[in-house]
């Protein structure tokens, strides 16, 4: 990785960088005031209810409604059936557990373990992560209820309090939702897209034009690209939309992405138009701008061929990338006929819905996530238990909130929610009860202190996800100073505690996520990106013909991995930007590469996937016997490559030689001796792009 650091330009000192890079987040994109008025309206809402019907478990209850109307966009009515399923669930073990369990101390302190232990796994392995998060959310809130020295039946009426508080926080941002969707109806995900397409046209607009690219536009440009995907990626994860649209979409967003990047890095070159140059940015935009309108009506978009011989040295830098990449976009659709037919359920080919991930018992990131989460959570219930501090108990509900946004996360994180919860709780929890709230008199006042610090809140939580949990932990520390009583806090103590638990818990999930097992994101990235050409190698040998349905089932696990590798590469490539020390411009070098070939090896995977069916043998897609010997070769010549990658990427010299080219044409040889088919037309392209990505990727890396 040395040569790579050698061609990175030089960065600008770290808190130049720090404040460029915040006045990026800070500023408005499309759709950030309406979702940042849902999340407001919904906390306040709430807020209002619980404080005038003097409901218990009321900071809870605001920060869940606040955290889901941020993470929930695509909810809809049929979610209450879930929420209702995982609150009576999550109330029915905390009661037979404390039917069991109570009498005997040191039996609960080991059930309390496990139930840490199971709430982290459900939260990383189960597939509806609504009833997953609720679930864990009743359990560390009412947990520490079960400790008090108080009557069971007043302790079992604080559980049933806490069910009934959090569903009116779900229930209130579930209407929210349903009013703003109802007065404006648009679609946020294909609208999001849009408007990052929109943006590179308007970029080749001004160089047809034969004008600088303008101020505004270059600021639009640049700021999706500091934006980046990752609010398009959290919405697709948190959608319920079928395996195959969440996988073509994913790697839609990786190469728009990527178009953006490039584009955003023309604006900053000094080019030079001639005409065969103008002629290839006229048809590249009209692509570009025939995609986002295909996109947005839910269609897929027709296969793009550049005129390759027109293509001359000396052009418009990073023109040829910019088409190739806008190419590859119609390619993830092979063999669909209609975008929308993926949004629903699906049946043929596709697993049935379950209540587990396919890789839950197969990939150990799910282990590890559970173990590290209800480590820390239980260092948290063990020290303010030996100590016997119940104020600070704040700490177990800590370590959940942050492990619903700690997946893939890394210790910069943390450095962003200790931040936010020192202001939120120490300067403006406490000092509003010192300066502010001694002159408030009713609720009207506090709701307009609250609406304010909610605002302050919910801006930072839509920004990218380096910043949001600073956000989050402004909210969480100071509702839960200023809403757990009916009344103004005016006890200085029991804010302390509270905010001395919030430390707490984060403190845990530091040593538990990053000291006992941590690597700096760069090593994570690096790891991430390894794993994924490994898992994607053995995607590509995979089916064997014999074993059918344990390689259909074997098939999803892979695929279901191999995303959760992209999400986590993505992830780990954000938090390098925080990694300040003395490599963090080879870091940064690194990163840009890997980004680049994240998109890359994101076609690679999609291409395999519509590949799938001819290796699978499914129902009009049998291949000749011929066809399907040369098939298996030509697949085993591209995992040898794809771990030849890995094996460079690691520190080997040495890999097997790139023959790829070699073995498609073999491939296409014996397919010309076939009777003509579509389908094996076809079945020829998809291979001959793979092919074409997978040595361009090998001669990159």
């Amino acid at each position: 990785m040395a040569t790579i650091a050698q061609s990175v330009p030089e960065s600008p000192p770290p808190l130049t960088w720090l404040w460029e890079f915040l006045k990026e987040e800070l500023t408005p994109y499309p759709g950030r005031v309406s979702l940042v008025a849902r999340m407001i309206i919904a906390a306040i809402a709430v807020m209002i209810i619980t404080m005038t019907f003097r409901i218990p478990y009321g900071a809870y209850g605001a920060v869940y409604a606040l955290n889901i109307s941020r993470e929930s966009p695509q909810t809809t009515p049929k979610t209450v059936k879930t929420i209702a399923m995982a609150y009576v669930l999550g109330a029915a073990y905390v009661l037979i557990g404390a039917l069991f369990f109570l009498e005997d101390p040191a039996l609960r302190f080991l059930w309390v373990i496990g139930t840490f232990f199971v709430v982290f796994y459900a939260i990383s392995a189960m597939t509806n992560y609504g009833a997953s998060s609720r679930f864990g959310y009743l359990i560390a809130i009412t947990v520490p209820l079960w400790d008090l020295h108080e009557p069971a039946e007043a302790r079992v009426e604080g559980t049933l309090w806490a069910v009934w508080t959090i569903t009116i926080a779900s229930v209130v941002a579930l209407l929210v939702q349903l009013v703003f969707a109802a007065l404006a109806p648009e679609d946020d995900f294909g609208r999001s897209i849009a408007n990052r397409l929109t943006s590179v046209e308007d970029v080749l607009a001004c160089y047809l034009a034969d004008r600088p690219v303008d101020p505004a536009t270059e600021k639009r440009i640049t700021r999706f690209a500091m934006l980046g995907t990752s609010r398009l990626r959290r919405i697709l994860r948190r959608s319920t939309w079928a395996l195959n649209y969440s996988e073509q979409m994913g790697a839609v967003i990786a190469l728009v992405g990527r178009v953006v990047d490039l584009a955003a890095s023309l604006t900053q070159l000094s080019v030079r138009i001639s005409d065969d140059d103008r002629e290839r940015i006229h048809a590249l935009s009209a692509s570009i701008a025939g995609i986002r309108v295909d996109l947005l009506s839910r269609r897929v978009p027709s296969l793009i061929e550049f005129n390759s011989e027109s293509k001359v040295p000396g052009g418009v830098p990073l023109l040829g990338e910019m088409e190739r990449t806008v190419s590859l976009i119609p390619q993830v659709f092979s063999g669909s006929i209609s975008i929308s037919e993926y949004a629903p359920p699906t049946s043929g080919d596709e697993p049935p819905s379950t209540l587990f991930v396919p890789d839950a018992l197969s990939n150990p990131d799910h282990i590890r996530f559970a173990l590290r989460g209800g480590l820390a959570a239980s260092l948290c219930y063990f020290i303010y238990n030996a100590v016997d501090w119940p104020g600070i108990s704040t700490a177990v509900t800590t370590c959940l909130l942050t492990a619903l946004s700690t997946i893939g996360g890394s210790h910069q994180k943390q450095v962003l929610r200790f931040a936010g919860a020192i202001i939120g709780g120490f300067f403006i929890g406490m000092g509003s009860q010192v300066f502010i709230l001694p002159y408030l008199d009713s609720i009207a006042g506090f709701t307009v202190l609250f609406i304010l610090v909610t605002a302050l809140a919910a801006w930072f939580m839509t920004a990218g996800p380096r910043l949001s949990y600073f956000g989050s932990q402004i909210a969480v520390a100071f509702y839960l100073i200023n809403l757990q009583e009916f009344a103004v806090q005016t006890s200085l103590s029991v804010a302390r505690d509270r905010v001395v638990g919030v430390l707490l818990g984060l403190l845990m999930m530091w040593l538990a996520f990053d000291q006992l097992w941590g690597a700096s994101a760069a090593v994570g990235m690096k790891r991430a990106l390894i794993s994924n050409l490994r898992l994607l190698a053995q995607f590509v040998r995979e089916p064997l013909p014999e074993e059918k349905r344990a390689a259909i089932e074997r098939s999803y696990s892979l695929r279901e991995t191999i995303n959760a590798d992209f999400d986590k590469t993505r992830a780990f490539a954000d938090a390098v930007l925080f990694e300040f020390g003395p490599s963090w411009r080879q870091d940064l070098a690194m990163r840009n590469r890997i980004r680049l070939w994240q998109s890359q090896l994101r076609t690679l995977f999609m291409i395999s996937t519509a590949l799938l069916k001819y290796r699978l043998h499914l129902p009009g897609f049998d291949l000749p016997k011929a066809v399907e010997a040369a098939q298996q070769k030509f697949d085993d010549r591209i995992a040898e490559v794809l771990d030849g990658m890995a094996n460079r990427i690691e520190g080997e010299v040495s890999g097997p030689r790139d023959d790829v080219g070699n073995s498609f044409e073999r491939l296409e040889q014996i397919i010309g001796t076939e009777r003509p088919r579509t389908d094996l037309q076809t079945f020829l392209t998809l291979s001959r792009n793979m092919a074409s990505v997978t040595s361009s990727l090998n001669e990159e890396i």
